[in-house]
């Protein structure tokens, strides 16, 4: 087994540092903290370097706040600085795990991506007649730093670098309780093992590959199915036998009760792929893709809240645009055409007065029948011959007319 060596001058150099830090602002740029640290780039990046160097580096403490869609999760944010460590301990330390990673583990890889995946998962859904669908119950605040830092430390042979990787994992902050017992285990067991990685780290997405790599290759080599993909802790497997994907939960249980994970009940099935299976917040057939109705009823609220902070002066265009935008990368990637219309165009942003309300029966059809692509009714403009200027935005919808027709510089 290759492990890595040497690596701890790189990984302190000012050349690395400072692409840590052109990678740590992306996106973030306009914030206080990315501003801030910055504003003195070369002191900060000296200053960090010798706190690297002589072990004397500590992190931060996290922010924490929750996210409610789909579900509620703990994120933790850490301070910036501690971000730009993030990145250079990456730089160094992924490119040599990369090489051991399965081609199909499509998380926080590079060239790889949710949209990627669910390609991936489409093309084995057309080989194979079924579809052992799988996820890992609350993973993140379940992986065990025991077994996560022997990983590491059987890869990593420079102790600098084992030393930096190690402070990060055991600084991570408490997260919510797993509740899981495993066999050996007494009372006390799941209380006294540290547990749980912060997420919203860069470094945290990266062990969690490391984590489940064993894993990934168990099933390859050992359970050998037809198909396998993985995205974090959502995988399947495909087969044309369903007694044997049917087998394949039970191993893959098994395996990962070594590994301190337990699946969840209610989420593992077994689907015929005509009939398709839910995957990465799609509904996904051999020969179409359905946004799942979580999603389409999450971008309905959001639209709401964007339309009351909005005519209250709380934010401007640039902020509603950004978020439909993004939502409109991940929805069309579905056959989700009408879908995006209507929501689009029932969405009216203006200042000072009460925002309109999407309709919730609109809404509700609409989300019912993604897979109709011609409008659910006909306004009543063109129904009483009256002509109504429209303005295509990305799409599809009347994106435009929502954020720039209706606004005050407009009238």
């Amino acid at each position: 087994m290759r492990t890595l060596k040497g690596a701890w001058p790189k990984l302190t150099s000012f050349g690395n540092l400072l692409l840590a830090a052109r990678r740590a602002q992306r996106g973030k740029r306009s914030r206080p903290a990315t501003a801030a640290f910055n504003f003195d780039l070369e002191g900060e990046l000296l200053r960090l370097r010798e706190e690297l160097q002589g072990r004397s580096y500590r992190p931060g403490p996290y922010r924490t706040f929750h996210v409610h869609e789909p579900k509620t999760r703990l994120i933790s944010a850490a301070p910036y600085r501690d971000r730009v460590v993030h990145h250079a301990l990456c730089n160094v330390v992924e490119p040599f795990f990369e090489r051991g990673f399965i081609e199909d583990s499509y998380a926080c890889r590079r060239g790889k991506g949710t949209h990627a995946c669910v390609d991936r998962f489409q093309h084995y859904l057309r080989r194979y007649r079924y579809v052992l669908k799988c996820d890992v119950r609350k993973f993140f605040p379940s992986i065990d730093h025991e077994l996560l830092l022997g990983r590491l430390d059987r890869r990593i042979a420079d102790r600098d670098v084992m030393w930096l990787a190690r402070l990060i994992v055991e600084h991570s902050n408490p997260q919510e309780a797993a509740g899981l017992y495993f066999p050996g285990d007494d009372l006390f067991t799941p209380a006294e093992r540290r547990r749980g990685l912060p997420i919203g780290n860069l470094t945290s997405q990266f062990f969690a590959n490391v984590y489940l790599d064993g894993f990934d290759h168990f099933v390859r080599e050992r359970l050998r199915p037809g198909g396998y993909v993985r995205y974090s802790d959502d995988f399947a497997l495909f087969a044309d036998d369903k007694a044997f994907l049917w087998d394949c939960l039970t191993a893959c249980r098994e395996r990962l009760a070594g590994l301190r994970l337990a699946l969840h009940a209610d989420k593992c099935q077994v689907f015929p792929a005509g009939q398709g299976a839910p995957f990465l917040g799609y509904r996904v057939l051999p020969g179409k893709r359905r946004l799942a109705p979580t999603n389409g009823w999450g971008m309905v609220r959001r639209l709401r809240r964007m339309q009351a902070a909005y005519s209250r002066g709380r934010i401007g265009l640039e902020a509603v645009r950004s978020s439909i935008h993004a939502w409109l990368g991940h929805a069309g990637h579905a056959d989700t055409l009408g879908l995006r219309g209507r929501l689009l165009r029932g969405a009216v942003f203006a200042r000072g007065r009460p925002p309109k309300r999407l309709e919730p029966c609109l809404a509700g059809r609409v989300l019912e029948q993604q897979s109709q692509e011609l409008p659910l009714r006909v306004p009543q403009q063109e129904r009483a011959g009256q002509p109504q200027q429209q303005h295509r935005g990305a799409g599809g919808g009347c994106c435009r007319s929502a954020l720039e027709c209706r606004s005050p510089a407009a009238g």
